[in-house]
């Protein structure tokens, strides 16, 4: 089992997702050491989840100053 991937198909959306949306090169992917692939996935998992965090109260602080 390839470190936090249950199998090939996952390892090449995550590479795909990194490189098509935030902007990583298939040799900074290729070139992390498996800990510090996974360190990277998790830091950038929890920027995006706290960036939908924000968008999502921006949306209801506008919705709110509608009524």
């Amino acid at each position: 089992m390839m470190f936090g991937y249950d199998n090939l198909v996952n390892w090449y959306k995550t590479n795909f997702n990194l490189m098509q949306f935030h902007k990583y090169s298939l040799s900074d992917l290729e070139n992390m050491i498996p800990w510090e692939r996974h360190l990277y996935i998790d830091l950038l998992k929890d920027h995006v989840k706290k960036e939908n965090e924000r968008i999502r109260d921006e949306k209801l602080a506008q919705q709110r100053q509608r009524r």
